[in-house]
This record gives structure tokens, sequence and C-alpha cells, in this order.
């Protein structure tokens, strides 16, 4: 049986993932780019860079995303690589597959991100990108939770998401505003570092951080540490 839609998911992003119009409207590499005002470039190969310039072993992309970050991940993979792409939307995860070429390395599955259907240590390597500024923060919790579940001790979790920008930011009254009325769970970012919403009990993970674009955006690179 599929997993259920969650309830805020199509209470608050209906308009941008939810509803069937929401990919014809959003899935424009030029819109995509000026949301992140000229910075999705950047950003896609920060995070594709901390992947591999080849990536190798199981790699876990949670959530489809638009643009071409998945084309351009799956250009990279090995021989012997596999990649698998969650996401809970249907409609997330057939416009994902209309952008891939057929390959038996890549798997697209319907599955929800704070249960994933899979066994402990499965992944080398798992990607976020822009993802955990769209939960709730019990969502957000538990999703990191079973990222850091699935990804093998040594393994990395590369997360690209939005950042506190600098005091003096040019477009930080305007971020807020887009915050307050589109993004409501966004603001958890700016109050809190990502690691604070890592699982109790787990040996903290080794953690590279970098901003971008005057602090509105970060990335950051969470090696998991081998169990005592």
């Amino acid at each position: 049986m599929a997993p259920p839609v969650p309830r805020y998911l199509e209470q608050v992003y209906w308009w941008a993932y939810v509803h069937p119009k929401a990919v014809h409207v959003f899935e424009r590499e030029w819109l995509v780019n000026a949301i992140l005002f000229n910075n999705y470039g950047r950003l896609r190969d920060a995070a594709l860079a901390d992947l591999g310039q080849t990536v190798h072993g199981r790699t876990l992309q949670v959530a489809c995303v638009y643009g071409n970050l998945t084309p351009r991940l799956q250009a990279r993979l090995a021989a012997d690589a596999q990649l698998d792409v969650v996401d809970i939307l249907p409609v997330q995860l057939a416009n994902l597959r209309k952008k891939l070429p057929a390959d038996e390395r890549v798997t697209l599955k319907q599955s929800d991100a704070t249960a994933l259907d899979s066994a402990d240590a499965q992944y080398d390597q798992v990607l976020l990108f822009f993802l955990l500024h769209e939960m709730p923060e019990a969502v957000r919790r538990q999703t990191l939770s079973e990222a850091m579940r699935v990804l093998k001790p040594g393994g990395r979790m590369v997360i690209v998401d939005y950042h506190r920008p600098a005091k003096l930011h040019p477009l930080r009254p305007l971020m807020r505003q887009v915050f307050r009325h589109l993004e409501p769970y966004a603001m958890d970012l700016w109050g809190h570092e990502v690691e604070a919403f890592l699982p109790a009990g787990m040996a903290p993970p080794a953690i590279e951080k970098k901003t971008y674009f005057g602090g509105l955006y970060q990335k950051l690179v969470l090696t998991r540490q081998d169990p005592p």
C-alpha cells in the first residue's frame, strides 16, 4: 500500500508540489534559478562535488528536485553504482522519470522520508537538497533520523538548504516575508543549526559547513561516525 500524503504537505505545499499543475509551473530551469536568486547552479554543483566527480556505491536522494540536479547526478554514477530516489508524491516521481534516461542503476520509489523502506546502514551517501526547510520540526527530526539510520558508518550525508543570512543582508526582510506567507517552517533554519534536529543517542557526526550568498544558503556534509 502506498504511503499517504502528509497533511501538512497537502495544506501548505499543494501549490508547489502536490497539484499536478505545479509541475508545469515550476519545472523550468530559469524559474528554479530565479527563486534561488541565480544560485541554483552554484548550489547544485557544490552538492554534486561532495558526492564525487564519479559517484560510487549506493546513493539515496530523499525527495525529487525541480531542475537538473538528478540528471547531473545520474551522469556521474560509476558503472556499478546505484542511485535510489524516494518521494512521497507520485506526481513528482513521474516528473523526474521523464527527465531521466532509462538506467538500471537508478530506482525511483514512492516512500515516506520519515519511514524509509530500507535496512540500516545501506547507503554510502544520502542527499537532501532544499528539503528540511519544508518540514515541520517533528517531521524534520524523523527524516534526519531515518537518513542517519540508513547511512553506513563512515558514510556521508550532503544537505543543502536555507540558512540565517547576515544581519545586513539586503534580502533578509524579503525572505522573512516569503517564509511567513509561503514557507512557514523555514524560519527554523534561521533559528537553529541543522545539527540541533539530529537524533539523540547517536554518535555525533563530523560536520563540514559552508555558507553561500551572504549566508542565505548553507551546505553541510555530515559523516556518520563508527559506533562505539
